[in-house]
């Protein structure tokens, strides 16, 4: 007989007259587990935008919320809740590499809605990387008593996959799509018509540095399916120099396509190379406009 677990959860609540909160439960599609002593929350769940989710493997770029609905068990005052929650990130390293004490601390005259909804949202990108397992941990208390409720889940954040990479003696950290409209990572190739479209290149390197100056090109090439072009622009830089700092930070070539009609998908080519070397690297994508 075949069966499929989801959650294992164990309580004890309100035991006699007392009311005793404690909890442990662990989500076995994502890994969240959460604890509760003296708070409780029976909803808590992952989400991006509107959409609930059941994975901890995300896209360079993606930002998405942890949300605990319907948490009870604070010592109100006058109908008010006076949460706090902690938020950190770790590396497989051991290295804390995000960090707030309270996401919670300008609540300062605490809140009365019930039922009481608290949420964090985590963005996986810089100081988190691509290719690597991160560990979250909550941390939920009642500033009016002793109450606690923490969560804790592992982690993946891969690239985007639909972007080719070519390189040639230049590296890069990262690169990934980004919406200026929407603010953010465009990991599903799909954008509308008038939408300013970023290429972002993270922490490019390799260029021949020239005092504290490099000499990049950047050249954008849009077809549609047939392979008609629809842009074509042969360097969008042209003979100025970028500080090395700079364009080692961030590079964010971006482009619009404006219009009702073309034919999917749209294949976009942007190549960025060295005009003091050889080095080049050219990121190819394909997009499905609606």
């Amino acid at each position: 007989m075949k069966t499929t677990a989801l959650a294992i959860t164990f309580s004890i609540i309100s035991i006699f007259s007392c009311d005793i909160r404690k909890s442990v439960h662990k989500d076995l599609q994502t890994g969240l587990i959460t604890r509760g002593d003296g708070l409780s929350c029976d909803n808590v769940y992952l989400s991006i935008g509107d959409e609930t989710i059941s994975r901890n493997l995300f896209i360079y770029g993606e930002k998405y919320q942890v949300n605990f609905n319907n948490i009870e068990g604070f010592n109100k005052v006058d109908n008010y809740a006076f949460p706090g929650m902690e938020l950190y990130v770790i590396s497989e390293a051991g290295d804390t590499v995000l960090k707030n004490s309270d996401l919670y601390a300008d609540l300062s005259e605490g809140s009365d809605n019930s039922p009481l909804l608290l949420l964090t949202t985590v963005t996986a990108a810089d100081p988190i990387f691509s290719n690597n397992e991160y560990t979250l941990y909550i941390q939920i208390w009642d500033k009016k008593g002793d109450g606690n409720f923490s969560a804790k889940m592992d982690f993946n954040v891969v690239p985007n996959d639909k972007i080719s990479i070519e390189s040639n003696q230049l590296s890069y950290d990262e690169i990934y799509l980004f919406s200026k409209q929407r603010q953010i990572a465009i990991t599903d190739n799909v954008v509308g018509f008038d939408e300013t479209i970023f290429m972002m290149f993270e922490g490019l390197d390799g260029f021949v540095v020239e005092g504290s100056m490099v000499y990049p090109g950047l050249s954008l090439v849009v077809r549609n399916a047939d392979g008609d072009l629809i842009l074509n622009e042969a360097d969008l830089i042209g003979e100025t120099g970028m500080d090395y700092s700079e364009i080692h930070s961030q590079l964010a070539p971006n482009f619009v396509l404006t219009g009702s009609l073309i034919g999917n998908p749209v294949t976009c080519e942007i190549t960025i190379w060295d005009k003091k070397g050889e080095g080049s690297i050219k990121a190819s994508v394909q997009l499905h406009i609606r």
